[in-house]
């Protein structure tokens, strides 16, 4: 399996099939309750989201940051509800146009057609690299958050 996407969404409207509700939106695929994790996230960025509204601040946070331009499905490993994808995205930092290209192995699970839970395991040094380094990616999710 080497499913090319545009999207994070295309991603996972294609790796998880009939098992998620669609929707038109990518917060579409995600319960009002949903809990987004980054066990290896660095020093100033989240390494926990709790509900929708937290998912909809660091996604637009991520916008102007990371420009993602191409995913690549690798395997999906269905276990009931849970299901483990093996991805990987090729992008750029905005601000400083060095690459971002991230493997990532992500364990999703869900519940009524939705993502309640989203554990995202990823290289923090990629995306420190990308941002130009920790104080400034620190400062790239500085402000108001929702982050737990």
């Amino acid at each position: 399996m080497k499913d090319k996407f545009d999207s994070f969404s295309g991603l996972l409207r294609g790796a998880l099939d009939d098992r998620v509700k669609a929707g038109s939106e990518l917060t579409d695929l995600f319960t009002d309750d949903v809990v987004f994790e980054f066990p290896y996230a660095p020093e100033g960025l989240p390494r926990r989201l709790e509900g929708l509204p937290a998912l909809a601040d660091h996604l637009s946070r991520i916008g102007p940051m990371l420009e993602l331009a191409h995913f690549t499905l690798h395997a999906v490993h269905p276990a009931g509800e849970t299901v483990v994808l093996e991805f990987s995205c090729q992008g750029r930092g905005v601000a400083t146009g060095l690459p971002y290209d991230q493997d990532y192995i992500s364990v999703v699970v869900l519940r009524d057609g939705r993502i309640s839970r989203y554990r995202d395991y990823w290289n923090p040094l990629v995306v420190l690299s990308a941002l130009g380094g920790a104080h400034a990616a620190a400062q790239s999710f500085s402000g108001d958050a929702l982050y737990g």
